[in-house]
């Protein structure tokens, strides 16, 4: 696993407190970055109901969240700025009473379904947590306002389609803040005015930015045969969203057993990154899939060969010239070598890699920028000192041990990154 900075902490106390736990942590990374997670997995304390988490003495906002639906909350998460060599510490309390605190949201996500008595596109009004489709709708693509799920931070936000392609689409955002309530992806002339963004890239058939496809020893492939298409919304808040798509019964090849896949995506306060989690309901390591970024336009390639992969370049984001302007972006894709299986040619779609399970699980980064952000980056040599900065962090990990009592945290996922400007 290798998500930003990952600790289970399920070895540092022998017994569950009664109404209050106290957990003191160091933190500390070889290497700077801003924004650095940190989950707290909550299975040795029982129930949690409240948490308070302060920074060097300062209170730092945290996000209580139940993965699995079951009542209880399973991971505490919260973001820290560090610098190279530097140890800040963290206090934890974790409260079984009391009612959480509430922090300004810097993340959000919506499902939304079309109301046909709606005629503004941003207007629609059927908010869904979840959504499955059969494998006999003929074209999920419209089943949903903005063509499946949608999230943002402060800094991106993006699209899922809920169909055999699940593209990841991009919206370019002018100034920080969270757009998509109001927006819906589909920005009005008035909005624009007033400084909201848009959907800025034209995937078509691409991988658009990272989506993970099969691989016939060819070509990509798309996910033609399932059973039922799942999208939900697994949490929200101050600190992260995180999404999931699933595909039940999906038959990669003609002839093979139907395998169901989920593949997470999470993304933090802070970041123009986020992580991508692949698990599967069986041992999938002979199998073979791709991902990659769309080859924009007239962009410049950036490729180091070793799982790092990415573009700079400027296009229309629709057929519609009229009413539409050039975007320039830029995209990445980070696969660390254990599941890199090998970089592929360009072409004139996607630049694109073959990636590998190990046993039933893949993971991978993403990251994208916008010419429009006032906070971002505006050329593809700067987008490239982006990327090469990523992956320095990414492999970098931020090292979390307790102060006092029980044993040392051991990493379970440990890679970090940096991602603003």
């Amino acid at each position: 696993m290798n998500r930003y900075v990952m600790f289970f902490l399920a070895c540092l106390m022998g017994h569950v407190a009664s109404a209050q736990t106290e957990l003191r942590l160091s933190l500390s990374c070889p290497v700077s970055y801003e924004a650095a997670p940190v989950v707290v997995d909550l299975a040795p304390y029982g129930t949690v109901r409240s948490a308070l988490v302060t920074v060097d003495g300062r209170e730092t906002p945290c996000q209580l969240d139940d993965l699995d639906n079951d009542g209880q909350m399973d991971e505490l998460s919260f973001v820290a700025d560090m610098k190279p060599g530097q140890q800040r510490v963290a206090n934890v309390k974790l409260m079984k009473t009391a009612t959480p605190s509430e922090y300004k949201a810097q993340t959000y996500a919506e499902i939304v379904l079309r109301n046909q008595n709606v005629d503004k596109k941003n207007k629609h009004d059927i908010y869904l947590s979840a959504i499955s489709i059969d494998k006999q709708t003929t074209n999920p693509y419209n089943v949903l306002h903005h063509h499946g799920v949608a999230f943002e931070n402060e800094m991106i936000a993006m699209r899922i389609y809920m169909d055999k392609r699940q593209t990841i689409d991009l919206y370019g955002k002018f100034h920080k803040g969270l757009e998509l309530r109001e927006t819906q992806f589909y920005t009005s002339k008035e909005q624009k005015a007033q400084g909201y963004g848009d959907d800025i890239l034209l995937v078509g058939n691409s991988f658009g930015l990272g989506a993970l496809r099969g691989w016939n020893g060819v070509e990509p492939t798309m996910l033609d045969d399932v059973q039922h298409r799942t999208q939900r919304i697994v949490t929200q808040g101050p600190v992260r969203t995180i999404v999931e798509v699933e595909d039940a019964g999906w038959v990669i090849k003609a002839g093979t057993e139907p395998v169901n896949m989920t593949i997470r995506y999470t993304l933090y306060t802070g970041h123009r990154d986020m992580d991508v989690d692949v698990r599967f309901n069986r041992d999938i390591s002979n199998e073979r899939f791709s991902t990659g970024v769309v080859n924009v336009k007239n962009s410049s390639e950036i490729n180091d060969g070793k799982g790092l992969r990415g573009c700079w370049g400027t296009d229309w984001p629709a057929a519609d010239t009229a009413n539409w302007k050039l975007e320039t972006v830029g995209m990445g894709v980070y696969v660390p070598a254990k599941y890199l299986e090998h970089v592929l040619p360009a072409t004139k779609e996607n630049y694109g890699m073959v990636v590998k399970p190990i046993g039933k699980y893949i993971h991978y980064s993403l990251a994208y920028t916008s010419d429009n952000e006032n906070f971002g980056y505006h050329s593809a040599k700067e987008w490239e000192g982006y990327m090469k900065e990523w992956k320095n962090r990414l492999e970098n990990p931020v090292m979390v041990k307790k102060l006092s009592g029980g044993k040392a945290a051991t990493p379970k996922q440990s890679k970090s990154t940096r991602s603003r400007r």
